[in-house]
């Protein structure tokens, strides 16, 4: 649920996201996620989340 705000925020910054559980084939509320962006929008990832 978490991995999802933060990736609907991205979005909303029109930053495209993948979200992808770290042990493949896990999911869950306790699952640890990685959210993926392109490299060429790390900088404008890093703006909006010292804006927090």
């Amino acid at each position: 649920m978490a991995a999802d705000m933060w990736r609907e925020l991205l979005q909303g910054e029109s930053i495209p996201t993948l979200v992808l559980p770290e042990v493949p084939g896990e999911s869950g509320e306790f699952a640890h996620y990685r959210i993926l962006v392109p490299k060429f929008r790390e900088t404008v990832v890093a703006e909006v989340l010292r804006k927090l």
